[in-house]
C-alpha cells in the first residue's frame, strides 16, 4: 500500500535507491520506518532496480505493512537513476537519500532534522560505522570485518573527513545526505551518465555553488562492507575510475587527495620501464615502493592493535585493495575518458556488490 498523492505532504522524504538486496533490504526498512516522531513526519520511497533476488517480494510485504513505505521502479537499474526518480516521487522539505545496505539509529532523522536546523546547512551526514556479518569463525567474516576497521583508518581513506565517525564539521561529501529540497531546484538532480560518484558530484556542485555540507557524529547509521577482497578490489577500480570523469566535468578534482592513489600506481607501473634508458630510476622507485610498504605495515599494526591482532596478516593486503584498486581503476578512467574517449566497458558499469 502506498502514501495518497493527496495527503499532507511530510517534512522529510526517504529515498532509498536498491537493487537485490534480498540479505539485508527488510533490516534497512524495519530501521528507517521505526524512526523516532519528526515533526510533520516522514515517508519512504525505495526505487527498486527491478530486483529479480526475492528483494522486490520483501518490499511488497513491508509496503502493505506500513502506508509511509512506497515503491517505484527504477527500470535504468543505476543508482543515480533511482535516486532522481525517487526525489521525482518526494513531497518532503527535506530529501534524506539512504543506502539499502544499512541499518539506522532510531534517531537518524530526528538529528538530522536538527543539525540541518542548527547549522543552516543544505546536507548534512553522519557516521556511517562499518561492521562485519556475524557468522563467528568464518573466512569471510574475518575479511569483512578487517575491511571494515581498515575503512576508518585515515591511511585508507586519505584523510577523508566522512570516514572519521567522531568528526563534526564541514565537509566535501557525506554518507547519503539529508538535503533541504530547494538544493535539487538550484543546482540539479544527480548525474545518471555516472554508475559510481553520484553524490561526490553532486556535492561538488553544491560547495561550488556556495552551499554548506556539514558533518555530524551524532547521525549515526551501520554499514555492511564488502565480504572478499576481489569484491573490495572491483569496488575501488570503479570509484577510481569514475572519478576520472567527475574531474574531467569539472575540471578539477574536489580535492588533492582524489588524484594520489593514480599518481603512486602510475609512478610503480612507469618507473621500472624508464629504468631500462636510465638504471638510476629503479633506486627511485625502489625507495617509492619501501615508502609505500613501510607506511602500510605501520598502519596496519596501529589499526591491529587498537582492535585485535588477528587482523594483522590481512589488513596490508586490504589497504593494498584501497589503493591499487583506486589507483588502476583512476588510469584506466584517464585511458577511456581522457585519452581514447572510448565507450565503457561492462567491468566498470555493472554492479559489484558481491561477496566474491
Amino acid at each position: 500500500m502506498a502514501t495518497e498523492m493527496n495527503d499532507p505532504p511530510p517534512a522529510i522524504s526517504v529515498v532509498i535507491p536498491c537493487r537485490n538486496e534480498r540479505d539485508h533490504i527488510e533490516e534497512c526498512l524495519r530501521s528507517v520506518l521505526a524512526q523516532e516522531v519528526v515533526p510533520g513526519g516522514f515517508e519512504v520511497i525505495v526505487a527498486d532496480g527491478m530486483s529479480d533476488d526475492g528483494t522486490r517480494e520483501i518490499l511488497e510485504k513491508l509496503s502493505q505493512a506500513d502506508p509511509r513505505l512506497m515503491i517505484i521502479d527504477n527500470p535504468a537499474r543505476v543508482t543515480a537513476c533511482g535516486m532522481n526518480v525517487g526525489i521525482a516521487r518526494a513531497r518532503g522539505q527535506y530529501v534524506a537519500i539512504m543506502g539499502a545496505h544499512n541499518r539506522y539509529a532510531s534517531d537518524y532523522l530526528k538529528s538530522s532534522l536538527a543539525v540541518s536546523v542548527e547549522t543552516c546547512a543544505d546536507n548534512v551526514g553522519g557516521s556511517m560505522t562499518c561492521i562485519g556479518e556475524s557468522l563467528v569463525g568464518s573466512r569471510e567474516s574475518l575479511i569483512q570485518n578487517a575491511i571494515a576497521i581498515a575503512h576508518h583508518c585515515q591511511f585508507s581513506a586519505g584523510g577523508a573527513r566522512w570516514h572519521d565517525p567522531d568528526y563534526e564539521g564541514p565537509a566535501d561529501t557525506v554518507f547519503g545526505g539529508f538535503y533541504r529540497r530547494k538544493v535539487f531546484e538550484e543546482i540539479g538532480l544527480f548525474d545518471e551518465s555516472l554508475v559510481r560518484n553520484q553524490d561526490d558530484e553532486l556535492n561538488f556542485r553544491l560547495t561550488r555553488h556556495g552551499g554548506l555540507i556539514w558533518h555530524s557524529p551524532r547521525i549515526k547509521s551501520w554499514y555492511y562492507p564488502r565480504a572478499s577482497l576481489r569484491a573490495l578490489f572491483r569496488q575501488y577500480m570503479q570509484y577510481g575510475y569514475w572519478k576520472v570523469r567527475v574531474v574531467q566535468k569539472h575540471c578539477k578534482p574536489a580535492s588533492p587527495r582524489h588524484l594520489v592513489p593514480g599518481s603512486f600506481v602510475f609512478c610503480v607501473i612507469a618507473l621500472p620501464l624508464l629504468a631500462v634508458f636510465n638504471p638510476a630510476v629503479l633506486w627511485i622507485w625502489l625507495g617509492l615502493v619501501s615508502i609505500y610498504l613501510c607506511c602500510n605495515f605501520t598502519a596496519s599494526f596501529i589499526t591491529a592493535a587498537h582492535q585485535e591482532w588477528i587482523y594483522l596478516p590481512i589488513l596490508p593486503l586490504v589497504f593494498g585493495c584501497y589503493h591499487f584498486g583506486y589507483g588502476l581503476g583512476f588510469l584506466k578512467g584517464v585511458i577511456d575518458f581522457v585519452i581514447l574517449r572510448r565507450a565503457l566497458s561492462d567491468r566498470f558499469t555493472e554492479l559489484t556488490r558481491s561477496s566474491v
